[in-house]
């Protein structure tokens, strides 16, 4: 295990926050929020103390770096930044319990978006922001950020190969071009045009700038923290058909834009993994509007708030526009069904991804096939190409994880004594980096109630999704510390 090298990322990561810090503290001295512009600053003191030390100490790094670096390093990068993101909350004495904070801020980083505040709006501007902007940092990953702006020395060849495939979402990750610093690059000038134009639609709405760029970077990186307590109850039919417009668009696998900007729109038209998440969303949108019709005075507006609800559930990113939870079971399930299935591999959106589940359908037809023919030799194709063996090994294997968490999880967040539903569906919101859940923890509630085995638990949760299980399970596993 090469130590340094970890602990050289680490001091990094700590400098690349402490750089995202700075407007919070710009837009709190900028509205006279002396309290919290202090917490910021003494956060920004603790981050220079342990980004500068980890530095000193690891400033002569190895070269090696492996796969098994890299899923320790992710790992690590994520708990850090989570730790060292929280302190302004504690130590503004907004959220003054630690753990209610790195529960909050480790739902931003994960783009989750599930809270514990229960008055979101008595937050000072300044710590809005950053919460907010939390999921924007998230949505794409530091890492990947850091990628896209760091020197290419050539140091660790190979290195960025494995930080990019144990922080990036999908069953597999490729270069867009032959450069990892460029699909990098390429990756977040996207990400960026996406949420400023997204920005943009939101002020042509009359929208509060700072609360348009909240929203953006919520919308964007598929996170879902409001800056009302109603989330978007409040706001008109056009920001909230905005919204919905590009939860879906950050949904979408970003080699498609890719693609587009190539000008193959064919290639994009084919895209059997797109096909199914637009297939799933308009299907789903369908059969809730008719459900529902009843509940709400004109078509309109049921099929607004089903659109919006689908598109924010399937994305991961856990907005609202009404009280879901009061929609009949039918509905009800679909949006837990969604939950599981989530948006595309290579989006900001979280879940099993469409790209897995169509793997796993194929598969299951695949070995069907296999029982009726056993002497012709089948194989699992995707848009035209045959699917090497180990991306459906670590398909089945994430599955396998996936439900083993999701039962565990369960058990241990029952403890605290709720019902099925709301257990059920908080770990689910929590480890698809959802947000809202059904019962005590819907849309209108929050997770302040739960006690401090279940929110671990549920922050364990949160970054295990996020991070697409395998570095977490790496990290906590005995053989990681081996040297072999």
């Amino acid at each position: 295990m090469n130590y340094k090298m970890i602990g050289r990322f680490l001091a990094q990561i700590v400098a690349v926050e402490a750089v995202f810090l700075l407007p919070a503290l710009g837009i709190s001295l900028g509205h006279g929020e002396v309290h919290t512009a202090l917490a910021f600053c003494q956060t920004l003191a603790i981050m220079a103390i342990v980004g500068g030390g980890l530095w000193l100490l690891c400033r002569k790094a190895g070269k090696l770096f492996g796969a098994k670096e890299g899923m320790v390093c992710v790992s690590l990068s994520w708990a850090l930044m989570s730790v060292l993101g929280c302190l302004p909350f504690v130590l503004s004495g907004q959220i003054p319990r630690f753990i209610d904070a790195l529960f909050e801020t480790v739902s931003g980083f994960t783009t989750t978006g599930a809270s514990v505040l229960a008055d979101v709006e008595a937050l000072s501007k300044g710590l809005l922001y950053w919460r907010s902007f939390s999921h924007w940092v998230g949505g794409m990953g530091v890492l990947v950020f850091l990628l896209a702006i760091s020197p290419s020395d050539g140091q660790g060849k190979g290195f960025t190969m494995h930080l990019l495939r144990a922080e990036s979402p999908g069953p597999d990750v490729g270069k867009l071009v032959p450069k990892m610093k460029k699909t990098a690059t390429i990756l977040y000038m996207i990400y960026i045009v996406m949420t400023v134009v997204c920005f943009v639609f939101l002020l042509l709405g009359n929208m509060d700038a700072l609360e348009a760029l909240c929203t953006a970077f919520g919308t964007a990186g598929t996170g879902g923290f409001g800056v009302r307590n109603d989330s978007m109850a409040s706001y008109s039919p056009y920001i909230q058909n905005v919204c919905s417009v590009f939860m879906f668009l950050f949904g979408v696998n970003f080699s498609c834009y890719y693609l587009l900007l190539l000008g193959k729109l064919r290639g994009v038209f084919k895209d059997e993994e797109l096909r199914l998440y637009m297939g799933i969303a308009l299907g789903t949108i369908v059969l809730i509007v008719l459900n529902i019709r009843p509940l709400y005075g004109t078509l309109e507006e049921t099929i607004r708030h089903a659109a919006f609800q689908v598109s924010s559930i399937m994305t991961t990113t856990g907005f609202a526009t009404t009280d879901f939870d009061l929609w009949p079971a039918f509905s009800k399930g679909l949006l837990l069904m969604l939950m599981v299935v989530g948006a595309c591999a290579g989006s900001t959106g979280g879940g099993l991804k469409c790209a897995r589940v169509l793997l796993l359908f194929k598969s299951l037809r695949r070995n069907i096939r296999q029982v009726l023919y056993p002497k012709k030799v089948q194989v699992v194709r995707t848009n035209g190409r045959v699917v090497n063996e180990t991306v459906l090994d670590n398909t089945n294997a994430y599955l396998a994880a996936y439900i083993i968490i999701l039962i565990l999880s369960v058990l241990l967040v029952a403890r605290d004594g709720y019902s099925i539903g709301t257990n059920l569906s908080a770990v689910l919101a929590c480890f698809n980096n959802i947000g809202p859940g059904m019962e005590l923890v819907g849309p209108t509630c929050n997770y302040a109630h739960f006690g401090l085995g279940s929110k671990l638990v549920l922050i364990i949760d949160m970054l295990a999704g996020r991070l697409e299980i395998f570095p977490m399970l790496i990290l906590l596993s005995r053989s990681t510390w081996k040297d072999r």
